[in-house]
């Protein structure tokens, strides 16, 4: 038995059943930011895990703020549905038919639908101020964000400036045909493609804000729509330079999109974020750092003290996932491999085939901080090629604070 299976062996904790979930909201301690992560896009076993930690969270920690891998315009939806801001009644199945642009499985499944359910009658039993609040931070919704901002201010300021500039933003991306490929291969012959349509829209909102100001945080969806817009435009720019910087401005947008709507909530707000593993490990520990790549993770690390910020790491050694093989094409369940000899994942299930849970500490730290490569599955998967391109090398103690191994797991269930 190497050395790592010894170390995993005596820190290890079984988890089977969420009271197992108690030591890791134990060690949390008083961290108002936690980041959960995932190693594919479509494991059921990842998505309940995180929903019932959140629920523990919320209610044995004070945390209010869920923050996802997702589009904001999409995620208003359950925020207003989980906080009866909607007009109509709406079973939570018709609520997540938002999450209509690929891939849909992400958020429209039937793992967020119980989750989503529960937040709703959590809230139900809150005073308005005491509600959980569930956003999302990426950066993919610029037409769907600037239609927001649109249809917003037609009906409630139809004469203002504001809606001018919106409008004026929204014409600049329109010859585009919402194809944002499109606008990127564009803009390479655009000495300031629409970058100043969309900059002077957010500085309009941000100055008058105060004036949009409701019960149903109209002032925050405007504000956020906004800066997805401005921040999309340069994303978009960027994916025809190269991929490093275009994963750079994501990321940075959505440590943006965090602060944003921690500092709306105010200074004692805490906040858990849903986003896989690429994105909340943090990538100082990664060789990503010396490709020039940050992440969520270790940009919000840098921000925060240290002990107000926890991490938490997912990983499975075989089973089935949602997926797709090329982007853009229907999803299916999709068979997960036994993890490649000397993987951090194949280590896991040497050292006992059992669903397991690792804190790292000041004590034990220094034991998992030699590297080694972590498996990580996209939307996009064909396991014939895993071994060339799904393994990170990663110093896993320095990537997380703990982290949650499921020995073998099933694919999430999209809804039909």
């Amino acid at each position: 038995m190497n050395p790592l299976e010894k170390s995993i062996k005596r820190h290890a904790i079984s988890f089977e059943k969420t009271e197992d979930l108690s030591p890791l909201i134990e060690a949390i301690g008083d961290a108002k930011i936690v980041l959960l992560g995932e190693a594919t896009h479509g494991t059921s076993e990842f998505y309940t895990a995180r929903a019932e930690l959140s629920k523990r969270l919320i209610e044995e920690k004070g945390f209010s703020i869920i923050a996802v891998e997702g589009d904001w315009p999409s995620t208003q939806h359950i925020n207003r549905f989980i906080k009866g801001y909607g007009e109509a009644e709406q079973t939570v199945q018709e609520v997540l038919k938002a999450f209509n642009r690929w891939p849909t499985w992400m958020w429209a499944n039937e793992e967020i639908a119980e989750f989503v359910s529960w937040l709703k009658v959590h809230n139900e039993q809150k005073e308005s101020h005491h509600k959980i609040g569930f956003y999302g931070i990426d950066v993919y919704s610029l037409w769907e964000s600037l239609d927001e901002v649109i249809t917003y201010l037609s009906k409630t300021q139809p004469d203002s400036t504001v809606l001018e500039l919106a409008k004026k933003a929204f014409s600049c991306f329109e010859p585009f045909n919402r194809h944002s490929e499109s606008y990127a291969m564009s803009s390479v012959n655009l000495s300031q493609a629409c970058v100043d349509e969309v900059s002077h829209l957010l500085t309009s909102l941000r100055a008058n804000e105060a004036h949009y100001k409701d019960k149903h945080e109209s002032d925050l969806n405007l504000k956020m729509n906004a800066l997805v817009a401005k921040n999309a435009e340069e994303y978009y720019r960027a994916m025809v330079q190269n991929d490093e910087l275009s994963w750079n401005i994501r990321d940075e947008h959505m440590v943006e999109a965090i602060n944003e709507v921690m500092d709306y909530h105010g200074k004692e707000a805490k906040i858990i974020i849903w986003e896989h593993n690429s994105h909340i490990g943090d990538a100082s520990a990664t060789d990503m750092e010396a490709s020039g790549m940050i992440n969520v993770g270790q940009i919000i690390r840098g921000q925060n003290r240290r002990e107000n910020v926890y991490t938490v790491g997912f990983g499975t050694h075989r089973g089935t996932v949602i997926a797709a093989d090329q982007w853009g094409i229907p999803f299916q369940q999709i068979e997960v491999p036994a993890a490649i000899k000397d993987s951090w994942e194949d280590v896991m299930h040497n050292s006992g085939a059992f669903n397991k849970l690792l804190l790292f500490n000041e004590h034990n730290r220094h034991l998992f901080v030699d590297w080694i490569g972590h498996r990580a599955i996209g939307v996009v998967y064909n396991p014939e090629y895993e071994a060339y391109g799904n393994y990170v090398p990663s110093k896993i103690g320095n990537r997380y604070d703990a982290f949650i191994y499921m020995d073998q797991t099933k694919a999430l269930s999209p809804l039909e």
